[in-house]
């Protein structure tokens, strides 16, 4: 019997999926495990992948938006009758699967050619004529202005793998440009006009809805970094693990999160939700946006543990090759743009969490020790609270707290 083939839910936030290519076309045959299609969510560009066997019999789409659910291919055995199933299928949107006549879905399906994207040639990598390479592949590629067409697959069938780019720039075919947008239109004052990705949408909707929806106010608090600085100078001379300051932070937030609860709890609009784990979601600044990987857990794991965490998944996040379940959940969220040279600003919250940490750069600020005015190292954090959840006061006390960790660093260990 022929299957229908739905767009699926890859993350939580997902509502339409944006279908980059096919690797398969009308009449291949598809077994467990083949790659049918590339597909864009708002937070990855993933491969999908078939879990039944038989011949690829209509493809609803050849490029460009479906929704969650909608039909986008049928597969069965040759020959088979399937358009029944479609023409049945009230509850697909218009424009998610064809409901064309029989000879007439599968003559469309089959010689439709969707128009390919501005910086990629067509290569005789696949019979279609369409460049096959992993998402991965893809995303490396157009973070290095590497024209596809210019490099050979060692993968199946020639598909272009990661290894492949990093031959092709060992050779000298990546360029120093790392943006994907053509600034130089504007030379001559044209504008530029840039279509929203999945991811963008996704940000647009999520936090216009935080922003209007949530009622923020904003507590900052100016935290001496001066023994923070020295346990971690002290750490890193050891040689054993490195850490960062966000390391630190990450570690002294999840910890006074242990004993402000309330903060670490959850608006789930009938109910709040005070959460038993702590959870933290560290936002990673990518091409398109922000990712936010989560640390499990964070509270109960050490410095060098949560180090390795973060500096993994965030790579992976440049990659869009994290995992959907590793976006989800978090209990709270810290945003850091320190390094960037920027002393103070405020977040707005990342649901389904009730507060986000902004974190500023270390200054070095006259402060009062002891009576006497002396240089030191001085950090700015704003937290921002939904009111729904948090009262002013249950914030103030969670920054003194996160203070007190990170002015004394060994109270982390007690």
């Amino acid at each position: 019997m022929a299957e229908v083939i739905r767009m699926p839910r890859l993350s939580d936030t997902m509502e339409e999926g944006n279908i980059i290519g096919w690797l398969k076309k009308v009449g291949d045959k598809v077994s467990p495990g083949d790659i049918l299609a590339e597909v864009e969510t708002d937070k990855a560009t993933m491969d999908l992948e078939s879990f039944h066997e038989g011949t690829l019999l209509y493809i609803g789409k050849d490029e460009g938006a479906v929704p969650v659910d909608g039909i986008i291919a049928v597969i069965g055995d040759k020959g088979e009758e399937f358009e029944s199933l479609i023409k049945e299928d009230t509850a697909t949107p218009p424009g998610a699967a064809s409901t064309e006549p029989a000879s007439q879905a599968t003559k469309t399906a089959a010689t439709q050619s969707a128009p390919e994207p501005a910086q990629v040639t067509k290569t005789t990598s696949s019979s279609d004529g369409r460049i096959k390479a992993s998402p991965l592949a893809k995303s490396m590629a157009k973070e290095n202005n590497l024209d596809l067409s210019s490099v050979s697959g060692s993968g199946e069938g020639g598909r272009i793998v990661k290894k492949d780019i990093e031959t092709a720039m060992k050779s000298g075919g990546s360029s120093a440009s790392k943006s994907s947008v053509d600034y130089s239109a504007m030379a001559s004052g044209k504008s530029i006009e840039i279509p929203l990705s999945q991811m963008r949408k996704t940000i647009a909707k999520r936090l216009g809805e935080s922003k209007f929806t949530a009622p923020h106010f904003y507590l900052t608090i100016d935290i001496n970094m001066d023994r923070a600085v020295e346990a971690r100078k002290a750490i890193n001379a050891k040689g054993e693990h490195k850490i960062s300051f966000n390391d630190i932070i990450v570690k002294a937030s999840a910890l006074a999160l242990r004993k402000h609860p309330m903060v670490n709890a959850s608006w789930m609009g009938d109910k709040i939700v005070i959460n038993g784990h702590v959870d933290i979601g560290v936002a990673v600044a990518v091409e398109e946006g922000l990712l936010v990987p989560v640390v499990r857990h964070t509270d109960m794991k050490p410095l060098h543990v949560i180090n390795a965490e973060i500096k993994e998944m965030a790579g992976r996040a440049r990659e869009k090759r994290l995992k959907p379940e590793e976006m989800q959940g978090n209990t709270f969220t810290i945003s850091n743009l320190g390094m960037f040279g920027i002393d103070e600003f405020t977040a707005i919250i990342n649901p389904p969490a009730s507060c986000i940490l902004a974190v500023g750069g270390i200054q070095k600020t006259p402060i009062v020790v002891d009576g006497e005015i002396k240089v030191g190292n001085v950090m700015k954090v704003t937290l921002s609270c939904d009111h729904r959840v948090v009262d002013g006061a249950t914030g103030a006390a969670y920054l003194q707290t996160l203070q007190s960790y990170l002015e004394n660093p060994l109270q982390m260990l007690v």
